[in-house]
């Protein structure tokens, strides 16, 4: 694609890596194939290409973003599967992650939106904020049907039925390895997550230190900066990053690390993209450090010696978050890892496509995220799976709010296929019926 920044233009970072990108797009829309909105919506304008028209336009023209352009914007899932269709490398994520920082600085949206960021950015984030949100959002869960927003019914909808215990593992401390000490890894435990469901950071740090890992919740470390990152509010994104960073230099520094574990596949793309975050400010040199041993928890395991399991009769479904297969180009290990563990796997059709859940956008965007939801677990149930697994919180919640098979962690199967005890949300009190008993 030409382009027509002027040098002045072209001495912003940001611009120029959004003009090295627009400039690798040759047109041929093969990433509208792929994309959910545009399956959705069918508007060129709601596909990668037609955005990277729209992004292009306003930033070669310096101009204002006007409310056609925001709201094309605002539609996209960030789910990269146009970068894993496209032919050419078209790096979409920086370029809709700087458009957006581009709109964040200056585009007055209406209230409604403002104040819906606003809270969004203030509490999901803070896990003791977010936990007395899901008591509120639970107790008035049962008139969500009288709230005039669709997107307020959303939140409130959102709420799970089961608000967790606070997991004192989340709390900065060192677990030692089971036997002989094979790495030394710094578990990454999140935000959202702490909040919504803390099994799966137990079971993480269980799995982890049977097979040989010292585990360690570093002091400083939380949220990844992904939520405010995709609103583009560079500021708060960064300085929330800072802070893992640090947190993560100082222990590669002291007692050495080989690799930061990240559970979460949202936070994983998020943070593997730190050292490119970061390359122009003071924290460059310890962001690219960071970035470069960040990894998901399926490419840690493996790396360890996670035995073979006896066949087990339990279908699993894998349901591959976007994050993972697209945004971080991990595709088989899940799968892998729980055939090794003896479990059944089968895929939903079409398992390429996002689930709709993509950080805050069922929030945001809930009509499209309904019908992504929708499909998605109908192509899941179709399968007649035992239970639905994925690597992402995100995904778990979206997809089991509108199913009745138990959804959980990848790892929270494997921890119990080795060892430890049954996933809570396999237990005949919450799924209604007895569950196959692992042998």
């Amino acid at each position: 694609m030409q382009t027509t920044f002027t040098e002045t233009q072209l001495k912003d970072p940001g611009i120029a890596r959004s003009n090295e990108i627009l400039r690798s797009c040759v047109h041929c829309g093969f990433c509208t194939a792929t994309c959910p909105t545009y399956q959705v919506l069918g508007d060129e304008l709601d596909s990668p290409r037609g955005r990277i028209y729209l992004i292009k336009d306003m930033l070669e023209n310096d101009r204002e973003p006007d409310a056609k352009t925001v709201k094309h914007i605002d539609r996209c899932l960030s789910c990269l599967a146009c970068m894993t269709t496209c032919p050419s490398g078209v790096h979409y994520m920086h370029l809709v992650d700087h458009a957006r920082e581009y709109i964040e600085r200056r585009y007055k949206r209406p209230f409604g939106d403002r104040a819906l960021r606003w809270v969004l950015a203030r509490i999901l984030p803070y896990p003791m904020r977010f936990r007395l949100a899901l008591v509120g959002a639970k107790l008035g869960r049962p008139f969500a049907r009288l709230m005039p927003d669709a997107r307020l019914r959303a939140m409130l909808e959102m709420a799970p039925k089961h608000i967790p215990p606070v997991s004192r593992n989340d709390d900065p401390q060192s677990f030692a390895p089971k036997g002989e000490k094979k790495m030394r890894v710094a578990l990454m435990t999140g935000c959202a997550q702490r909040a919504l469901n803390t099994d799966i950071n137990d079971a993480t740090i269980r799995l982890l230190t049977r097979l040989g890992c010292e585990v360690v919740v570093a002091e400083g470390a939380g949220c990844c900066g992904a939520l405010t990152h995709h609103m583009g509010k560079t500021e708060e994104s960064h300085a929330t990053a800072a802070k893992n960073i640090r947190a993560w230099a100082a222990e590669m520094d002291g007692a050495g690390l080989d690799a930061v574990v990240i559970n979460t596949s949202g936070c994983g793309t998020t943070v593997k993209d730190y050292g490119h975050m970061f390359r122009n400010e003071a924290l460059a040199e310890d962001a690219a450090r960071v970035s470069g041993i960040a990894m998901d928890v399926s490419e840690v395991l493996m790396k360890l010696d996670l035995a073979e399991g006896a066949e087990k009769k339990m279908v699993v479904a894998y349901h591959a978050a976007c994050s993972l297969q697209h945004g971080q180009q991990i595709k088989t290990y899940p799968k892998d890892l729980l055939k090794r563990a003896g479990f059944t796997v089968v895929e939903p059709a079409d398992a390429h496509l996002c689930c709709g859940s993509a950080g805050t956008y069922n929030l945001m965007q809930p009509e499209i995220s309904k019908k992504l939801k929708a499909r998605k677990v109908r192509t899941l149930e179709a399968k007649s799976p035992d239970v639905i697994a994925a690597g992402n919180i995100g995904c778990m919640m979206q997809i089991g709010s509108g199913t009745g098979v138990p959804v959980v962690h990848t790892v929270e199967l494997l921890d119990w296929a080795t060892g430890g005890p049954q996933p809570p949300a396999l237990s005949e009190e919450r799924t209604g019926a007895p569950v196959p008993i692992l042998r």
